[in-house]
């Protein structure tokens, strides 16, 4: 781990790195706080030893400046000082995190260090974890887009943008046909495994920025901004046959038959009546219309 020392003291810094160097540590010495400062700016420092005595940080504010910066990760500070001051244990984002007394202890030092690194590594796997959890509470796990939630709550903005600017708006209803007797069939298991395959080619035959979620149990759904007609039932029509193309089949070979009907409500002008929830109604509408005529095409209707 690199780890800043400020301290002013040419014979002092020599014993702290020294000490940390040997348990594989980075020393990266400064004297002052303006170079303190450049340093933590050029790269991403995350752990400072600070020493009050030999240097400026009280008269520069260096610890306050530090925390007003608000990087985007957590820098630990260590204070070497004689004598602790109140403000020194006040909130973690404005003190610091721990204190060694002068004169340094080497075994000391180790273990305040030691701590430091622990808790950085804690709140690193805090941080993962919270991301983890906001992208599964984004995503539906079985085929791996928008859960109904995000895709609300996405489609929402992009209506309040086509509103604004004035421009028109597509939502496609991919709903497949026979998966309850998919699943009855074959078991859950493959149910969700069709699921996975089907998702998949819809990402693959989509656009990179087109977002795509899992609206119902069989239904998928696709907002285009921008894109009405005939250039809508371009895309519906290239991810249905990329559909219909993909081989999907158990492990003995047994082929399972897909059929999939897209539907299309396309809006040339978004109202501020004009509604998420009402626009995925006409959507469905039209897959439904689409499976009464046979099924594995593309019905469009315009509102």
């Amino acid at each position: 781990m690199k780890i800043l020392v400020l301290n002013n003291d040419l014979m002092e810094r020599t014993v702290i790195q020294q000490i940390l160097q040997h348990h594989g540590h980075e020393i990266i010495p400064a004297e002052n706080s303006e170079t303190a400062m450049q340093l933590l700016q050029e790269g991403e420092l995350r752990f400072i030893i600070a020493d009050r005595l030999t240097t400026d940080i009280d008269e520069k504010q260096f610890i306050k400046r530090v925390r007003d910066a608000k990087p985007p990760y957590y820098i630990y500070i260590l204070l070497i000082t004689g004598k602790l001051q109140e403000t020194d244990i006040t909130t973690p984002r404005t003190g610091v995190d721990d204190y060694l007394h002068k004169p340094i202890v080497p075994i000391e030092l180790k273990s305040r260090v030691h701590i430091g690194e622990r808790i950085l590594g804690l709140g690193d796997h805090l941080v993962q974890a919270k991301d983890t959890l906001e992208s599964n509470a984004m995503f539906d796990a079985s085929a791996n887009v928008l859960n109904r939630k995000a895709f609300l709550a996405l489609s929402h903005g992009e209506i309040e943008r086509a509103r604004r600017a004035q421009s028109p708006l597509s939502l496609i209803a991919l709903d497949i046909d026979n998966f309850i007797s998919i699943s009855d069939r074959y078991g859950e298991a493959i149910g969700n495994d069709v699921l996975t395959v089907i998702a998949q080619a819809i990402r693959e035959k989509s656009r990179p920025y087109d977002a795509i979620g899992r609206y119902e149990d069989a239904a998928f759904l696709m907002i285009l901004p921008g894109i009405i007609g005939q250039d809508a039932e371009k895309i519906a029509d290239r991810i249905l046959k990329g559909i219909l193309n993909t081989n999907i089949s158990l492990l003995d070979g047994t082929a399972v038959n897909v059929g999939i009907s897209a539907g299309i409500v396309c809006s040339t002008r978004i109202s501020a009546s004009t509604e998420i929830n009402a626009l995925i109604q006409h959507a469905q509408e039209a897959a439904s219309q689409a499976l009464r005529q046979g099924g594995n095409q593309v019905h469009t209707v315009f509102v």
